[in-house]
C-alpha cells in the first residue's frame, strides 16, 4: 500500500512491519534502523524476528506501542465461537470463563518500553473506562472495573495508563485502590498518568506550565494513592508555554521522586523533537515514549513520528488502536452506531465510510482465521517494530480476553499485505 506523501517528496510505504520512506521510482530514501545487539538469536539480517517468532526472551524484544475506547462487538467470530456466558453479569462471566483464559494468558511477555530499561507487558490497561459514570454514559464505578484489573493481573498485565481528566480525577482513584488491592507490591506494575487537560474553571488548572505541572503530579499521587508514578505524561502539546518551561518542570518531577520516566502524547513530529533538542540541551531528563493516535485505518504516523521515535529509540503505546472501536464492529457504514459510546463518542467522527474497506478486510482475515476481528487488528499493530504496548480499554471482558488473545496470533505476509492495501489516506487527527 502506497500514500502520496503531503509534502509532495514521493510516497510511504509499509514494508513488512518496517516503516520506510519510498521516492516514486522505488529508490529507499529512509532505511529501517535496526540494532545488531537488539535482533533475537537466530535471526538472519533483514528478517522480521518479531513477526516470525511468537516467544522472544525479555532482553531481545525491543521497541514494541490508549486504547481509550471501550471496543464492544466481536465481528468476524463465528456464533460458535463467541461468549458462552452473553447476557450474564460481569461476575458470572468472570467466574465462568476464569479457568479457560488464566493458564493460557498467565505469561504474557514483558518488553522494554523503547530504550529504557523499563520492562512493560505488550499490553497495556486503558483505565480510562474506569471511575465516575456521570462523567460518560460508558465508564463503569469502581466495583464494575474489578473484575477487570483482576483478569488483566491473571493474564500477565503489569501496564496501566490513566489521567487526571478522566473522570475528573476519579479515573485515578479507581486506578490506585484497584491496583493496590491485586499487588502485593507497588513495584510489581507500571503506572502511567498525565498532565495538561482542563481539571476546573480555574485559570491555571490546564495546560504545561510549571505552575500547573508541579501540581498537578501532586494531585495525581495523591488520588492514586502511591509516592510516585512510572511514566508521567504530558496529554498534549500546549502552544502557549514556553517548552523551556515545560521541559524543566517535567525534568524537577523525576528529580523529586515523583516520576521515574516522562512520555508524551499525540503532537506534531517537530514539535516533539523541539521538546527532546531543549531537554538534550540543558542536560534535563527527556522523554521516553510517545502515546499516539496509531491503527490499521489510521496510520499518518508512519510518515514522520514513527521514523523519529525508531530511530530514537522511543517506546510507542497507541491510543485507539482499534479506531475507537470501529476495527471490532461497534458501528457500520452510514454512521450506524452500535454502542453506547459510539453513539457519544466526540471522536467518532475521525473515521469515515471510505475506511471499511479496511474494516472489510479486516473482518475477512478474522473470519479466515476464527478469530474476532479486534484480534487481528490488534495482531497487526503488535507486528510493528517500533510499537511496544497499545493501550486496550474494556467494558466488556471479552474485549479484554481479545486483546490478550492478540498478544499469540501472528500474521504472515499476505494478510499483512491485504490489511494494508485499501488504506486511505486522512487529514493529521487526534492531536
Amino acid at each position: 500500500m502506497r500514500a502520496q506523501d503531503p509534502a509532495g517528496r514521493g510516497h510511504r510505504q509499509v514494508v513488512g512491519a518496517d516503516v520506510r520512506a519510498v521516492r516514486p521510482g522505488g529508490e529507499r530514501d529512509v532505511q529501517p534502523v535496526v540494532d545488531q545487539a537488539d535482533r533475537p538469536r537466530g535471526a538472519a539480517e533483514g528478517e522480521d524476528a518479531d513477526r516470525q517468532v511468537v516467544r522472544l526472551p525479555i532482553r531481545d524484544r525491543v521497541l514494541r506501542t490508549d486504547l481509550h475506547d471501550a471496543e464492544p462487538g466481536r465481528q468476524g467470530v463465528p456464533d460458535d465461537a463467541k461468549d458462552v456466558t452473553a447476557g450474564a453479569g460481569v461476575g458470572d462471566e468472570m467466574e465462568s470463563s476464569e479457568r479457560q483464559h488464566r493458564d493460557s494468558f498467565s505469561d504474557m511477555k514483558q518488553v522494554r518500553l523503547g530504550r529504557t530499561g523499563l520492562k512493560v507487558s505488550e499490553i497495556c490497561l486503558g483505565m480510562m473506562s474506569y471511575g465516575d459514570p456521570a462523567w460518560r454514559d460508558w465508564v463503569l464505578d469502581e466495583e464494575a472495573a474489578d473484575p477487570f484489573v483482576r483478569r488483566a493481573v491473571e493474564a500477565g498485565i503489569t501496564f496501566f495508563d490513566t489521567a487526571d481528566v478522566y473522570s475528573l480525577g476519579a479515573s485515578e482513584t479507581v486506578t490506585g485502590r484497584l491496583l493496590a488491592k491485586y499487588f502485593t507490591s507497588r513495584d510489581d506494575y507500571v503506572l502511567a498518568t498525565k498532565v495538561f487537560s482542563v481539571m476546573s474553571d480555574k485559570p491555571n488548572d490546564a495546560g504545561l506550565s510549571r505552575k500547573h505541572v508541579l501540581a498537578g503530579i501532586d494531585n495525581s499521587l495523591r488520588r492514586l494513592g502511591v509516592d510516585h508514578v512510572d511514566l508521567y505524561q504530558i496529554h498534549r502539546f500546549d502552544p502557549d508555554t514556553p517548552v523551556e518551561e515545560t521541559m524543566e518542570a517535567l525534568h524537577d518531577v523525576v528529580r523529586a521522586g515523583k516520576a521515574r520516566y516522562i512520555g508524551a502524547s499525540s503532537m506534531y513530529a517537530w514539535q516533539f523533537a523541539k521538546m527532546q533538542h531543549t531537554a538534550r540541551a540543558h542536560g534535563w531528563t527527556e522523554f521516553v515514549s510517545m502515546q499516539n493516535h496509531y491503527n490499521l485505518v489510521y496510520r499518518e504516523e508512519e510518515r514522520e513520528m514513527l521514523p523519529l521515535c525508531a530511530d530514537q529509540g522511543i517506546g510507542v503505546i497507541p491510543w485507539s488502536p482499534l479506531a475507537r472501536g470501529l476495527l471490532a464492529g461497534n458501528r457500520g457504514r452510514g454512521n450506524e452506531r452500535r454502542t453506547t459510546r459510539s453513539a457519544n463518542d466526540a471522536f467518532s467522527n475521525m473515521y469515515t465510510d471510505d475506511d471499511f474497506a479496511v474494516v472489510d478486510v479486516n473482518a475477512e482475515v478474522a473470519a479466515e482465521r476464527g478469530v474476532a476481528s479486534a484480534q487481528v487488528a490488534l495482531a497487526w499493530l503488535l507486528s510493528r517494530p517500533v510499537v511496544t504496548a497499545p493501550i486496550v480499554g474494556a467494558t466488556k471482558l471479552s474485549h479484554l480476553d481479545d486483546a490478550i488473545a492478540a498478544t499469540e496470533l501472528t500474521l504472515d505476509e499476505k494478510e499483512i499485505e491485504r490489511l494494508e492495501a485499501p488504506y486511505v489516506p486522512h487529514p493529521v487527527l487526534g492531536h
